[in-house]
């Protein structure tokens, strides 16, 4: 089994909670602060497919700055939505699992226990 990653915030209940589980189970996980290292936007197209979601599906929608820079707006590209959470990296939701050619959010955390 590859070595999985997650995309944490340590700031974030749901994201630490879920690095636990991972710790639990015996797994060594990559731990990838994106807040202070986001992903590229190659990274992110590529963690979006794996997630089988669209840019505008992962982003937080209840963070001030998706207000701020108007990111409800339908028209925006997802090139540019990704840019907006390459930039903004807050807006990215969190967290998110990765291992081999599959990704999980944490929301419950037990949900990522079905990728490993």
């Amino acid at each position: 089994m590859p070595r999985p990653t997650i995309y944490h915030n340590p700031r974030c209940s749901k994201s630490r909670a879920t690095l636990a589980l991972l710790e639990e189970r015996g797994l060594d996980p990559l731990v990838v602060d994106y807040l202070k290292a986001p992903p590229s936007a190659v990274e992110l197209q590529a963690i979006l497919e794996k997630l089988k979601m669209a840019p505008r599906d992962l982003m937080r929608k209840g963070e001030a700055v998706y207000k701020e820079l108007g990111l409800a707006d339908e028209s925006l590209t997802d090139e540019k939505l990704i840019r907006a959470m390459i930039e903004n990296p807050i807006l990215i939701e969190r967290p998110i699992v990765v291992s081999g050619a599959k990704a999980k959010i944490g929301r419950p955390p037990e949900s990522v226990l079905d990728i490993l």
